[in-house]
């Protein structure tokens, strides 16, 4: 609720200030205002204030809604890390070869897979398979 209110009121502030400085820069153009230290530090400070109001909109609040995943688990040894921007399918080969370490057994590789998934909870796709595979290999040993 709180950064609703903050977004609403830094909106109508850059509004209104982008307004301002589109009319005072428009004045100074045509020539009707006059260019002295007062109109600089006045168009500058509209400026920095615009400029301000943008980074933390559009920059700041972009970076605060994007999921952090706390306490997150690095791949095991020898597997690449993955980043949540791939894609959510599970790699071709990561599932055959946890199929083929089960022997063919797709439902045990899916209950495996989903396993992971509740203990370990907002990583990628790719991470549970590779996760399994790992843990397989390992317990083999």
């Amino acid at each position: 609720m709180g950064q609703k209110v903050v977004i609403t009121i830094s909106t109508i502030i850059l509004l209104f200030t982008g307004t301002l400085l589109g009319y005072v820069l428009s004045q100074l153009v045509r020539g009707t205002l006059v260019l002295n230290l007062v109109t600089f530090l006045g168009t500058f400070s509209l400026i920095v204030i615009f400029a301000t109001l943008y980074y933390v909109l559009f920059w700041e609040f972009r970076k605060q809604q994007k999921p952090k995943n706390r306490g997150r688990i690095q791949p095991p040894n020898g597997y690449s890390s993955i980043n949540n921007d791939e894609e959510i399918a599970p790699n071709t080969q990561l599932k055959n070869r946890l199929i083929n370490l089960l022997s063919g057994d797709i439902e045990g590789a899916s209950r495996l897979v989903e396993q992971a998934k509740r203990t370990y909870p907002d990583m990628p796709e790719n991470w549970y398979w590779e996760r399994v595979i790992a843990d397989i290999e390992r317990d083999r040993r």
